[in-house]
């Protein structure tokens, strides 16, 4: 039995808006699609949530086409923004589309009957003038209908007006959908809640233009308990390439969330069932500080959008602070993910000469500032306090060249339960 696609999106909170008779379109498998805005070389989380209407609506047996708006991504959406975007070059939108559909390949399945097929809007807007663009779509829409529409008076209200330019941009989107329909049978256009505008922009042109019928299906905006918008650390975007944010740090973002959102998180975000994640829900109900939803749903998000290998790299790093096997997780380590790991503790330099110098820890860790005296140090010790590279230190008298140069130049000092020091051995 085929996946209800509509009951689907329902149960996960992931259906805002959807046209009268679209339920009755997906009976039958059908082809839709969602555009994706080439400004960025990486797709990045605020992405995920229209990324994975197209993966359930692959799942249920409809045929999923992403555009990427290598025409569009020129001028930019203002959708949901406050002031006139940058323009990209042609070079710059090229390589960001081939990122975005690299990271759409981890998604969505390219082979086999409902195979998903990309397209981008640059091969059919590139030999399309502009008198042939008024000619063919600006007589079909009135100025009145595209003022109506809330990106617009949204930007008109904030007294900074909007660009012909931006202003223009739901006729090449409704165009998209046009053509989409027209050359690829394509009937139903989906993305975000604040896109409802520009998508029934294309529905109406396919009417007005070919008497047919074309449908929109939007989802709800994500944002956090507390009403924020999700998809942001405090670094700014979690993207979805390695290269932006490494694995170990695309983990912990996850595994940082409240628990105030994660019954959302969860529901949007992953592939498990309906009865799976009611089921972890009510075990971290239980243990609440096991932070089992967490850690469910970064698991899957890091193998998936990563690989198995940076999953287990990820876990390592994560239980270097707290987990049983610390020591030989710290030494699996790679420098990047160590550094990630201790970035923002202390880092201080030594040189190979100053530790052979040393005779004992005591006289090691004072030299490297970790500790403010000799015997602040020993007392440390004997408080069972210090650890080298997760390694109780019993004995002051232990000598500082038997520590393992983790990468071959670095030891991990720690005082107490929480603060660390990273020396470098130079």
């Amino acid at each position: 039995m085929r996946m209800n696609f509509i009951e689907e999106l329902r149960w996960r909170g992931m259906l805002h808006d959807y046209m009268p008779d679209t339920e009755k379109l997906l009976e039958n498998p059908t082809a839709g699609y969602i555009g994706f805005d080439p400004t960025a070389s990486s797709l990045h989380i605020g992405n995920l949530a229209t990324i994975m209407l197209l993966v359930h609506f692959q799942r249920a047996g409809h045929k999923p086409f992403a555009l990427v708006g290598g025409a569009t991504g020129m001028i930019g959406d203002p959708s949901g923004k406050s002031e006139e975007r940058k323009f990209l070059d042609e070079e710059t939108l090229q390589k960001n589309q081939e990122g975005i559909r690299k990271q759409l390949q981890k998604f969505l399945d390219f082979q086999g009957s409902n195979a998903a097929e990309m397209v981008n809007n640059y091969d059919w807007f590139k030999e399309m003038g502009f008198l042939e663009f008024l000619r063919k779509v600006g007589k079909h829409i009135t100025v009145n209908y595209m003022m109506a529409k809330d990106s617009v008076k949204n930007r008109l209200g904030e007294g900074g007006g909007i660009s012909f330019t931006e202003f223009s941009y739901q006729l090449l989107q409704g165009f998209d959908f046009y053509w989409l329909y027209k050359h690829k049978n394509v009937k139903l256009q989906m993305g975000g809640s604040d896109q409802w505008g520009n998508i029934t922009t294309g529905t109406e042109l396919i009417r007005r233009i070919e008497g047919g019928e074309a449908y929109a299906l939007t989802t709800p905006l994500l944002t956090k308990a507390d009403g924020s918008k999700f998809g942001k650390s405090e670094s700014g975007n979690v993207w979805l390439d390695a290269s932006m944010t490494s694995p170990y740090k695309f983990y912990q973002f996850f595994i940082n969330q409240a628990d105030a959102d994660m019954p959302r998180l969860i529901r949007v975000f992953s592939l498990k069932t309906q009865n799976e994640i009611e089921i972890l829900e009510n075990e971290h109900s239980q243990s609440p500080e096991k932070r089992i939803l967490q850690k469910a749903l970064a698991q899957e998000l890091t193998e998936r959008i990563h690989s198995s290998h940076d999953l287990q790299n990820a876990i390592r790093a994560s239980n270097i602070l707290f987990g049983k096997d610390a020591v030989e997780d710290l030494k699996k380590l790679d420098e990047k993910t160590l550094l990630e790991v201790f970035e923002g503790v202390p880092q201080v330099k030594i040189s190979k000469d100053k530790r052979s110098e040393c005779k004992n820890v005591v006289d090691f860790l004072a030299e490297a500032g970790v500790f403010s005296s000799k015997g602040e140090t020993r007392k440390a010790i004997q408080n069972n306090a210090v650890s080298i590279n997760k390694i109780k230190i019993t004995s002051p008298e232990a000598t500082p060249t038997d520590f393992e140069l983790l990468q071959g130049k670095y030891i991990l000092a720690q005082k107490g339960k929480t603060n660390y020091v990273l020396i470098q051995v130079v």
